[in-house]
């Protein structure tokens, strides 16, 4: 079975594992940096079958400079969102902060 027939190449930012609405990120993303192995990660995600977590690792062992651009642009594209999320949160964030500052108020009166 050739490895690539493990992915859904929906876009050149989204490969997901098939089957699965899982991207390859999530996969490698706990492989690189939380450094956790296949059967743990499998653990975490039980509709994910073992032999499709080892090729995803191997994917990534075989195309490693491409993916790591890859995983480098998806982890930016999160801090960016996080950091516009900070800046101009949505207005339920805004009403449970509010929320909070009136329960510690009334805690003090």
């Amino acid at each position: 079975m050739e490895i690539n027939s493990y992915f859904n190449f929906l876009s050149a930012d989204d490969i997901r594992i098939k089957g699965s609405r899982i991207g390859i990120e999530t996969i490698l993303y706990r492989y690189i940096y939380r450094e956790q192995d296949a059967k743990t990660i499998a653990a975490e995600y039980p509709a994910l079958s073992l032999e499709s977590i080892h090729a995803t690792i191997l994917y990534y062992l075989q195309n490693r400079s491409r993916i790591d651009e890859y995983l480098a642009d998806w982890l930016e594209f999160g801090r960016a969102a996080r950091e516009k999320q900070r800046k101009n949160p949505p207005p339920f964030v805004l009403r449970m902060r509010a929320l909070k500052t009136e329960q510690k108020t009334l805690e003090f009166a």
